[in-house]
């Protein structure tokens, strides 16, 4: 979206960003891609209506400093008053550490998660619009009720808004419908199917997003939508493995997968991409992955928006030694270990550009539509690279 498009459209207010420790490298590289648009804006700045349109930083200075009990506190060390403004936070972010009582420990997605609403009280209702962009939605896998248990998503998105939030914004939602919670208030989703794409015609030149030479896998039932969205506008076909699962067992808090059964066309010689929203352990994606090549499949990519890896990379990386998988894909919207930036086997998908067009796009109070869903963009890369989407 080009910087025309806002050509002598107003602000809803002065930008403001609050990049929270955690989101303080993508915090960065959107703040670059917004000064350096709105440098070349040709926008009157000096006009009341874009007083201080023009920054060299809209970065606002921000923090959580902790006591010695390890309770923390918000500080804002600006005047906020007035801005419209978007706070970046990545609960995932395990690598940010805190003493209590002389020990060191970790951050946990609920420290972020506290950290953000020490913002959002420390802005104390002087900013004009408060827009909080979390890539990884808070508690999104524990995001329905199955027994007698908590409903974690729900629950904090309702303090989000009672605290005076306008709007959520996250990246591939585990289940969209957690929206449902909140169904006065906006929420959107925002998919990576393009950054994909894009990543990959790339880094792998003699990719051919044709139906013969490529297909689209889900790993699972709930990537379904997932896995049809990106087939649909790759123009390919797209098969999906169901798991059949134990439940008379129960092992670490979960049904064990019995066998994978696939249900699609032939993926022999193929080109194939296991689509999913997250990469936990990763056993599932290697699962699928084995299954795949007891099926003769070509070249196997993996992609998923957040790469968490809570059991480390080994795995990955004895699937890649093996030719197992090809290539794997993962977003910088969640922390990223400098050991995965090094895999040969690792593109690394930057997300920072998607989320200043975002941001810029609702400052001029514009409509995200083409934002959320990209098909468009994603035929044009297509044809740019030579490969025309079969309808």
């Amino acid at each position: 979206m080009s910087q025309d498009n806002f050509a002598n459209i107003i602000p809803y207010g002065d930008l403001g960003i609050i990049a929270l420790e955690s989101s303080a490298g993508i915090g960065k590289k959107v703040n670059d891609y917004l000064v350096k648009w709105r440098e070349e804006s040709t926008n009157d700045t000096d006009t009341i209506h874009f007083a201080g349109y023009k920054k060299d930083s809209y970065l606002i200075s921000a923090s959580c400093p902790r006591f010695g009990s390890g309770e923390a506190k918000g500080i804002i060390n600006e005047s906020i008053r007035g801005k419209d403004i978007y706070i970046l936070v990545d609960i995932c972010n395990y690598s940010l550490t805190y003493k209590l009582c002389g020990q060191i420990n970790h951050m946990s997605p609920d420290d972020h998660f506290q950290d953000l609403k020490r913002m959002i009280s420390a802005i104390g209702g002087k900013g004009r619009r408060i827009t909080v962009i979390m890539p990884f939605m808070y508690e999104s896998r524990q995001h329905r009720k199955t027994s007698r248990e908590s409903l974690d998503c729900a629950l904090a998105l309702h303090e989000l808004m009672n605290m005076g939030v306008d709007s959520v914004i996250t990246f591939d939602a585990h289940d969209p419908r957690v929206q449902n919670a909140i169904p006065l208030n906006s929420f959107e989703t925002v998919k990576p199917t393009y950054q994909f794409i894009k990543a990959m015609l790339q880094n792998v030149p003699d990719l051919q997003f044709t139906p013969d030479k490529m297909m689209i896998i889900s790993p699972d039932e709930g990537a379904t939508d997932r896995a049809i969205y990106f087939a649909g506008v790759a123009g390919v076909d797209m098969g999906m493995f169901y798991k059949r699962r134990d439940y008379t067992k129960i092992v670490d808090g979960r049904n064990p997968i019995v066998a994978h059964e696939f249900l699609g066309t032939d993926v022999e010689g193929k080109d194939v991409v296991i689509i999913d929203d997250m990469i936990s352990s990763g056993e599932s994606m290697i699962d699928v992955a084995t299954e795949l090549k007891r099926r003769k499949a070509g070249r196997i990519f993996v992609a998923a928006t957040f790469g968490l890896f809570t059991n480390g990379l080994e795995k990955f990386d004895k699937a890649y030694e093996s030719g197992l998988i090809y290539r794997l894909m993962t977003t910088n919207v969640v922390y990223q270990t400098e050991e995965l930036l090094k895999r040969e086997y690792y593109i690394n998908v930057d997300m920072s550009k998607y989320i200043a067009l975002i941001i810029n796009t609702m400052n001029h109070d514009k409509s995200i539509a083409s934002l959320l869903d990209p098909s468009d963009r994603i035929t044009k890369i297509l044809k740019k690279y030579g490969q025309q989407p079969q309808k």
